[in-house]
């Protein structure tokens, strides 16, 4: 099965990049290849290359600076996913996107499930939302991949910041207030493969599908699991995002209900702690 990636470089493409040593035949667009800020030249990439399904792993993730540069991340976000799930659609072959808990307003403590009512607090959420609209109207079959926390061993993440901050400091204040399920990237990648080969053979139908790590927990409890796993000396404080105010507002509450995708696809949610030890590890063979 022939599969046609957008990305090279972000945590997730990164991952399925790796997976063409596994057998996969993967073709991975890099952004000097097409120009995600392009939507004609990202549908025509579709129309050039012969594959059996295409995977949106690109996206403008920079949530902060999102909040000035909400037109480019509308063009990255938005167009540019319609468009290929337009072209998919014209040329019968499923289109898979992945998309975040930032579409919700974090309200309430219970898990949200795909069909629950979105409510973006900030830019990148608002443009990442009408990528998903976008990706529904173009009416080919499709599948969208909600996920959150995401981390791994490249690229920026929180584990690799943490892991930063602890080199030269023995005490952190941490948000404690936001939860949500930590996700290791290369779990969302072979997520990403069951999904597209399943639409591919028929086997699935259409849908909106939500991933995370279990279990869940909040920021401070993240950031502990590191430092205890990477034996760091490090003090955590549990403080209010209140009291760590950024540009784009971040939703509280971002547990999801992964049921659907288990129930679909057979993918049920990964334990985190075992895909930071293995991120960790990696970190530790690139030092």
């Amino acid at each position: 099965m022939k599969i046609l990636v957008f990305g090279t470089t972000g945590q997730v493409a990164t991952e399925l990049t790796r997976r063409k040593s596994l057998g996969f035949n993967l073709t991975c667009l890099s952004r000097s290849m097409v120009d995600l800020a392009d939507s004609a030249a990202c549908a025509e990439a579709i129309v050039a290359h012969d594959a059996d399904a295409v995977i949106n792993a690109a996206a403008y993730t920079a949530v902060d600076r999102a909040e000035e540069e909400e037109a480019l991340a509308r063009l990255v976000n938005a167009e540019a996913p319609a468009a290929m799930a337009g072209a998919a659609a014209a040329k019968g072959v499923p289109f898979v996107h992945v998309s975040t808990d930032y579409v919700f307003d974090g309200s309430g403590e219970a898990p949200w499930r795909p069909g629950d009512a979105p409510a973006p607090l900030g830019a990148y959420g608002r443009t990442k939302l009408a990528g998903e609209e976008g990706v529904r109207r173009a009416g080919g079959v499709h599948a969208i991949l909600r996920t959150s926390w995401v981390f791994s061993a490249h690229g920026g993440n929180f584990v690799k910041t943490m892991l930063r901050l602890s080199e030269t400091r023995d005490a952190l204040s941490i948000v404690a207030d936001q939860v949500g399920g930590p996700t290791p990237a290369a779990a969302i990648a072979d997520a990403l493969l069951v999904m597209a080969g399943a639409l591919a053979r028929g086997e699935r139908e259409s849908g909106t599908f939500h991933f995370s790590g279990a279990p869940d927990t909040s920021w401070a409890g993240f950031a502990r699991e590191i430092f205890a796993q990477a034996g760091k000396r490090v003090t955590v404080t549990e403080i209010a995002t209140a009291d760590y105010p950024t540009p784009a507002v971040r939703p509280l509450n971002s547990r999801l209900d992964c049921s659907a995708l288990e129930t679909h696809f057979g993918i049920s949610r990964p334990d985190w702690r075992a895909g930071l030890a293995a991120v960790l590890a990696e970190l530790k063979e690139q030092a």
